[in-house]
């Protein structure tokens, strides 16, 4: 990798940064609030309903500690729960609960409201969201690889 990739690429990421730290303020009137480690198990829980602990902590990439007290103060805030895999009773299935659901609409209101003022245009919001979702694949490809 050359200087000039390697500062476009620490740039990208920088950017995605800040503009996540837009969109945590943008969401704080509109819908329960969490900390950012709450946030990447419930994002994994709500694109996966059904996944176990061990596969939603290897995905987020957090330490079993981290990652069980994030997923107790979730089902305190009643956003997710367990139930036992009807394949395997000793083995829970974790599942976003209908308040999430709603909490979900909130978020997708306010951020859509916040990004629109920004990307107004569909095809750049469009080829915005298949880069981001081509290296989100790629990071958790590398994450499923170690």
């Amino acid at each position: 990798m050359d200087e000039k990739q390697r500062a476009r690429l620490f740039e990208l990421a920088d950017l995605i940064l800040a503009i996540s730290r837009h969109l945590h303020a943008a969401k704080t009137d509109a819908a329960e609030s969490w900390t950012p480690l709450e946030a990447a198990v419930m994002r994994y829980i709500d694109h996966q309903p059904g996944t176990t602990p061990t596969q939603a902590a290897e995905a987020t990439q957090l330490i079993s500690s981290n990652f069980s007290r994030a997923l107790r103060k979730l089902e305190q805030k009643g956003l997710v729960r367990r139930e036992a895999d009807p394949g395997d009773a000793r083995r829970v299935r974790l599942y976003p609960t209908q308040k999430a659901g709603e909490n979900l609409r909130h978020l997708e209101d306010a951020w859509s409201r916040l990004l629109d003022e920004a990307v107004p245009d569909t095809a750049e919001a469009e080829a915005a969201i298949t880069t981001l979702r081509r290296i989100e694949s790629q990071l958790l490809a590398r994450v499923s690889r170690s």
